[in-house]
């Protein structure tokens, strides 16, 4: 490579243990670029961070600027930081040319010599700053603002990587490696910590549900999770909605009895009617209100004052009055809950799955359970490395968890 660009950065942290150094070798490697370790200061015990300055080498300006954006998010910084370099929105819902696009890791913007934390940590949004107030936070890109001021390129910004501790990767391999015939009970019971810790840390567990867990009869035990307290808020679609009033009122999901698993008698129509019963009700909350919901999980979230938030899809019969429709306006309402939440569980939905998984912080324990290999390890390909997948029948893995949780 011939002489190019370069800047020396630094890192600091627990760089052997949780794999940061090799990563950023390895990612300036792949995109072509070139490193030279300047100092490694090893820390003394494993309590102890580490050290290192690296001088990272480009073609370019632009070939630099490409292996510092793909460093920066383990935590690199530049030996001489400067200011974040400031640029207008052109136009509403529109970034700036050049905008950094956010990870789901902590940042730090430098303002005026000193760094300010980026509020709302949450992948693939854009930072805005004022300057005036000395404040920044991220910004989807359907509510940008024409004149507001965002953060171009890379100068300027700190990412605090998620070390990974050596008990956290235990977990994730015994958890990779459940049959999916029956959850290991060391798994379901460190789930069962975890949520226990999140509820006594007084923070919110989200639960993203799929209409599969009507369909294997596992409403009932996601109901005891929601009367104990271990979860906040339910993300869901609109089949899970129906599906569990259906069940509800007529005893069947998608028409099949959930007793016995045959087809019932006129059952193909039984979602349709579910629906239209709810919808001539107002609500969910008025068809309980009304004593025409007296069970399920839906009856659950109503009794227990949990809330719960349902976002619409193009193949929706109905929908269920609760429904929000409009995908910009599901992910207004998804994304409170997603900042704030230490905890959440994936069960058996790949797409809000992924969906809520973008809006979720790196530091949420977040728990993915599904009996297609592939689903739980979409997650990660996504962006969302902290998700732990667990490959197994959600009915069976819900009822466990359950009963754990009960001891």
């Amino acid at each position: 490579m011939p002489h190019g660009s370069y800047e020396d950065i630094r890192i600091e942290g627990h760089l052997i243990d949780s794999g940061i150094m090799s990563a950023i070798m390895d990612d300036v490697v792949s995109l072509g670029g070139e490193f030279e370790t300047l100092s490694f200061d090893v820390g003394r015990t494993n309590e102890d961070a580490s050290k290192a300055v690296l001088r990272v080498r480009g073609r370019d300006e632009a070939h630099l600027d490409e292996l510092l954006t793909a460093v920066m998010e383990h935590g690199a910084v530049p030996v001489d930081p400067a200011d974040a370099v400031l640029e207008p929105a052109p136009a509403d819902g529109v970034f700036p040319e050049g905008f950094y696009s956010t990870t789901n890791l902590e940042t730090a913007v430098r303002l005026g010599g000193r760094w300010i934390r980026v509020e709302g940590t949450e992948m693939d949004l854009g930072v805005r700053v004022d300057p005036e107030s000395g404040r920044a936070d991220t910004v989807p890109m359907a509510e940008v603002h024409a004149g507001e001021l965002y953060v171009t390129g890379h100068q300027g910004l700190r990412v605090r990587p998620q070390e990974r501790p050596r008990e956290k990767q235990a977990f994730e391999f015994m958890a990779s490696a459940v049959s999916s015939e029956k959850p290991k009970a060391q798994v379901v019971a460190e789930v069962a910590r975890i949520l226990r810790e999140v509820r006594e840390a007084g923070r919110e567990t989200i639960a993203v549900v799929g209409p599969a867990v009507v369909h294997t009869g596992a409403g009932e035990e996601l109901a005891r999770l929601v009367r104990a307290g271990y979860v906040s808020v339910l993300f869901g679609g609109n089949a899970v909605a129906v599906h569990d009033i259906e069940s509800a009122l007529y005893g069947t999901s998608l028409g099949v009895s959930l007793t016995d698993g045959t087809l019932a008698v006129g059952g193909h129509e039984h979602h349709l009617r579910a629906i239209n019963t709810i919808r001539r009700c107002g609500s969910i909350a008025s068809a309980v209100e009304q004593g025409v919901l007296t069970s399920g999980l839906m009856h659950t979230l109503v009794e227990t004052g949990t809330p719960f938030v349902l976002a619409g899809s193009i193949r929706d019969d109905g929908p269920l009055p609760d429904v929000i429709t409009d995908a910009i306006e599901a992910q207004g309402a998804m994304r409170p809950y997603c900042r704030e939440a230490g905890a959440c569980l994936m069960l058996s939905t790949m797409l809000h799955s992924i969906a809520t998984g973008n809006m979720l912080p790196a530091s949420t324990q977040t728990v993915c359970v599904d009996i297609n290999p592939a689903v739980v390890t979409k997650l990660a390909d996504r962006g969302s490395w902290q998700t732990i997948g667990i490959v197994t029948d959600v009915g069976l893995f819900l009822e466990q968890l359950a009963n754990e949780l009960e001891r």
